[in-house]
């Protein structure tokens, strides 16, 4: 039996393969553009020239990097037989979403979606042998 869990947020993706006694540890970066406005006119007055911040533009940009950031993933994963998801913010929610409209045999091996801060390589590897085990 092949499980598989995966610690991820906007930057990387660790993903924990165990099978029988063997564990195997791949990361992904995920390339994604942080977006930071930058503001400020240089002036006080009410109604001098403002800078305008493409918001719009940035979003779409990130969701499609994370498009990728997540195909890339799925495809490291395709072949597992159980899978669980961990993440300090949305990402992990948001992976397991993009799996159940894009990718729906792998969806169906989800054995659990987790909030877990930011970590060591050692205590990912930890966190997920602890979770197949009690599973």
């Amino acid at each position: 039996m092949k499980n598989t869990g995966i610690w991820l947020d906007k930057d990387k993706a660790l993903i924990v393969t165990l099978e029988g006694e063997q564990e195997t540890l791949q990361t992904v970066a995920s390339n994604i553009e942080h977006f930071r406005p930058h503001g400020g006119s240089g002036t006080r007055l009410k109604g001098g020239p403002q800078d305008v911040v493409q918001d719009s533009k940035f979003l779409e940009r990130e969701k499609q990097q994370m498009k990728l950031y997540f195909k890339e993933i799925a495809t490291k994963i395709k072949d597992t037989d159980a899978l669980a998801l961990f993440g300090p913010a949305g990402t992990n929610e948001k992976l397991a979403k993009e799996l159940q409209e894009h990718y729906n045999t792998i969806s169906t091996k989800i054995k659990g979606i987790r909030k877990a801060d930011s970590m060591t390589t050692n205590q990912v590897r930890a966190l997920i042998r602890d979770f197949f085990q009690s599973n």
